[in-house]
């Protein structure tokens, strides 16, 4: 799954899942133990794609069995979550893929929201070709050659253009203005969401048809369909400061974890054990292979991590 870049199906676990990135705007629905003045909850802001379930999963597990509190979640867009996160309505937010906009206003300026340390994995957004096409056509893989095969991705939804499939529309995304700028002859089309945009990824990889996606790593749908990307206009610092005018490539984003400012200073242990946790690509991907693939529940999935990986996670605790 970004004002700066974003992406990449899963929801709560409460709602319905499969996997950065888009869902109801719940801003509005303030957790009642969110900020909760002495109380052992915590309440955690949950994306919509399955790489922020699985840490929300795992931090949850750990909150509750490990240091007893109750953890309540809800599920807000990417965006609004900073205006919850900064109002209290959330305590923590465990991955953003870089919302400069937000950051400068609520941690620099308003100091409302505090920074929680690096997730430990590194995001990035770009546009992938199975491996199946780019091995019969090598060249497809750089964008200059793309209008070449427009053709090969014409949809009903597309027209007379190649299709550029994204997830939901309120992924915040640089696909058109992309297309508009580096002249392609494609027309952006949203699935809806991540876990739409899974099934007709997984429908064209099973008839071996050519497709043109908006994707991102971590994801573990790269080793059920592997994808290969193609290369944009290098990224340079600043080159997509201007969404109108953006012609290159999405960055590699360290994530990052942030937490209402209050929370960061009054929230124990919990807090604590927050801005400690830190994974690798590796583990998010083995728990979001056990929700989203192999349908586990994402408490059993985040057990069974747990269960295997304690010297990882007794560091968080410390």
């Amino acid at each position: 799954m970004r004002v700066r870049t974003t992406a990449a199906v899963a929801a709560v676990s409460s709602l319905a899942l499969l996997t950065g990135c888009g869902a109801a705007d719940m801003t509005k629905q303030a957790s009642p133990f969110a900020n909760a003045q002495g109380a052992k909850t915590v309440t955690l802001s949950v994306q919509s794609w399955v790489g922020a379930q699985s840490n929300v999963a795992v931090a949850q597990y750990l909150l509750e069995h490990e240091l007893g509190y109750r953890v309540d979640t809800v599920q807000v867009d990417e965006v609004p979550a900073w205006d919850a996160l900064s109002q209290g309505r959330v305590d923590a937010l465990l991955e953003d893929w870089g919302h400069p906009e937000q950051e400068k206003r609520y941690v620099d300026d308003k100091k409302t929201i505090a920074r929680g340390g690096g997730l430990g994995v590194t995001g990035h957004i770009g546009w992938y070709v199975p491996t199946y096409l780019a091995e019969k056509h090598p060249d497809i893989t750089n964008w200059k050659n793309l209008n070449k095969y427009a053709d090969l991705f014409r949809t009903p939804e597309s027209g007379d253009k190649g299709q550029l499939m994204d997830g939901s529309p309120s992924y915040v995304t640089n696909d058109k203005a992309l297309v508009k700028n580096l002249k392609l002859d494609y027309q952006v089309v949203f699935a809806g969401s991540e876990a739409a945009q899974i099934t007709q990824i997984r429908q064209f990889a099973k008839e071996k048809k050519p497709f043109l996606t908006y994707w991102y790593s971590p994801q573990w749908l790269f080793e059920k369909v592997p994808m290969t990307e193609v290369k944009l206009p290098p990224y340079k610092e600043g080159c997509d400061a201007d969404p109108e005018k953006v012609a290159c490539a999405y960055p590699h984003t360290p994530l990052q974890k942030y937490l209402n400012a209050d929370f960061a200073k009054k929230g124990g242990k919990a807090a604590a054990f927050l801005k400690k946790f830190k994974w690798t690509t590796e583990d998010q991907n083995e728990v979001s292979l056990m929700i989203a693939e192999q349908k586990m529940s994402p408490e059993d999935a985040a057990k069974k991590w747990v269960d295997s990986h304690e010297p990882t996670w007794k560091k968080w605790l410390s």
